[in-house]
């Protein structure tokens, strides 16, 4: 019953997605596109969150996903450039160092991929003490840049029990999550989840391998209003 509910919900997103456009504008198809994208980002948003068993997690669900769908606005490309620019200077040694990754992704979204070695010890939640000046200025960046939802995401590599692995990687990302409430982050633009072994970026037969699947990402989605 809360599955037909959500999708009713996402049925009326999409609706209204695609209607109360004046037949003259000149931008109708561009608004129109962009309205489609955030209803059915926020549809699959939605079913994930809901599926995923997380109190809250439907509607922040919806939230992101209606968001990354719809970032097609005027100025995004602009603010998110900016943005961008900061995190490379403010965290240029990190970056030299290979503790943190930048990139841009589809939607304008940036992405942030912590290396675990240096953020947390081995079968550990807890944030090292010497990556919080770094933590610091991610947070302190977000702030200034207040036009986006913020994603954290946990990863581990095969070591252990998946159930284990999923548990490891859920307690990373709400650690993060919560360091950069407690930084002044406002709370309902951060969601945070754990995906175990499940999305590794390299192989699990060596330890260089490992290394890079044991990772927590930052995924910095843009409101898709932004002039």
């Amino acid at each position: 019953m809360k599955t037909r509910s959500i999708l009713c919900m996402a049925t009326l997103l999409l609706a209204s997605g695609c209607t109360n456009y004046a037949p003259n504008d000149p931008n109708r198809y561009t608004k129109q596109n962009a309205g489609i994208g955030a209803a059915l980002g926020a549809a699959t948003g939605a079913i994930v969150g809901y599926q995923s068993g997380r109190g809250a997690g439907a509607l922040r669900g919806a939230l992101i996903g209606g968001v990354a769908g719809g970032a097609l606005g005027a100025g995004v490309g602009r603010y998110m450039d900016q943005q961008q620019a900061e995190f490379e200077r403010q965290l240029a040694a990190e970056r030299r160092a290979h503790q943190i990754e930048i990139q841009r992704l589809q939607n304008e979204t940036l992405k942030i991929t912590m290396n675990n070695e240096v953020s947390f010890d081995f079968n550990s939640s807890a944030i090292k003490p010497a990556f919080h000046r770094t933590l610091n200025k991610v947070a302190d960046i977000l702030k200034r840049y207040n036009r986006s939802v913020v994603r954290v995401v946990g990863h581990t590599d095969n070591i252990g029990s998946s159930s284990y692995n999923q548990q490891l990687s859920q307690r990373r990302a709400d650690a993060v999550a919560w360091y950069l409430e407690d930084r002044g982050v406002a709370a309902n633009r951060i969601a945070s989840e754990g995906r175990g072994e499940s999305e590794p970026r390299a192989t699990n037969n060596t330890e260089a391998g490992r290394q890079l699947n044991r990772r927590v990402e930052i995924f910095i989605v843009p409101d898709p209003n932004i002039q």
